[in-house]
């Protein structure tokens, strides 16, 4: 194997379906790792790391000030890459395993309650020939809780407007079926009626190019501010909305994660917590004390 980093990239690329924002990232988190003073082709000096090699990796980075969350991360991606070495034979062993990596904070993400996510989609968004699509961003983002990339990669194709429902193409290239609801298809119905019925994008920009995440986070973004709200909103926010929403009007947790696309259902329990609102619930039910007499 000439070059172990590039052999374990096109792994990525050519058998687990990896986004180039996710080649990306390995690529820097393992430039990381590799020292300076080797080009990482070859990979005789592997046979040297050992447990040792990896904690000082570990070191250098809280030494630089970054959080448990990047450094667990950059962890991952280490013994992600020993994994596939040893499975080639390049290595005995995966010593990144044996090494603990930083305790993470659990953090929620954070969703709008009922009547800020109301506000949110029956907003008036602001004049110009794009007000339709912005809408129906909005809409289908909280109707489907699709992941922005998802919703990005969105073609008129993929639409099925008879069964209300998107054809969405996920991580690690798994398709599902979603569906959304009527507020969404009204939205949807507004924005293709000016679209027009050419193949291509669902999503498109004034050039006619494909909505890009980045513009998708924008228009999130400033409709929330326009709507006075003063949380950071974002696609990411809209998606866990979704859960949390289904969650608290009872859906399965089961449902919730075959719609986000979850490929492990403990995933899916840590992103749809469970809501203030379900817990009042269950506790003014359960609790024998929780009302006065």
């Amino acid at each position: 194997m000439k070059d172990p980093l590039v052999a374990f990239l096109r792994h990525l690329a050519s058998e687990q379906d990896a986004s180039p924002h996710t080649l990306r990232s390995y690529r820097a988190d393992l430039l990381e790792f590799v020292p300076a003073r080797r080009s990482g082709r070859n990979g005789e000096w592997l046979a040297a790391v050992d447990t040792r090699t990896v904690r000082a990796f570990l070191v250098r980075l809280h030494e630089r000030g970054l959080d448990a969350v990047t450094i667990a991360r950059k962890l991952a991606a280490v013994r992600s890459w020993f994994r596939f070495l040893v499975r080639r034979g390049v290595l005995e062993r995966n010593v990144a395993r044996e090494v603990r990596g930083p305790r993470t904070p659990q953090k929620l993400v954070s969703f709008l309650p009922i009547d800020e996510a109301s506000v949110l989609m029956d907003a008036k968004p602001a004049g110009g020939p794009e007000r339709g699509r912005d809408a129906a961003v909005l809409e289908l983002l909280y109707a489907s809780g699709l992941r922005v990339s998802e919703l990005a990669g969105l073609d008129l194709d993929d639409v099925d407007r008879a069964r209300q429902t998107v054809r969405v193409l996920g991580k690690g290239r798994k398709e599902r079926i979603v569906p959304y609801g009527s507020r969404a298809a009204s939205a949807l119905a507004a924005h293709l009626a000016s679209r027009g019925d050419a193949r291509g994008p669902l999503f498109a920009n004034r050039r006619g190019g494909r909505l890009t995440v980045r513009s998708i986070h924008s228009i999130v973004r400033r409709r929330a501010l326009a709507c006075g709200i003063t949380r950071r909103v974002s696609p990411h926010t809209l998606r866990h909305t979704f859960a949390t929403h289904l969650l608290d009007a009872g859906a399965d947790l089961r449902m919730i994660q075959e719609l986000l696309g979850h490929s492990r259902l403990s995933t899916t329990q840590r992103y749809a917590h469970v809501g203030t609102d379900q817990l009042m619930r269950a506790y003014d039910a359960a609790h024998p004390r929780a009302h006065a007499k």
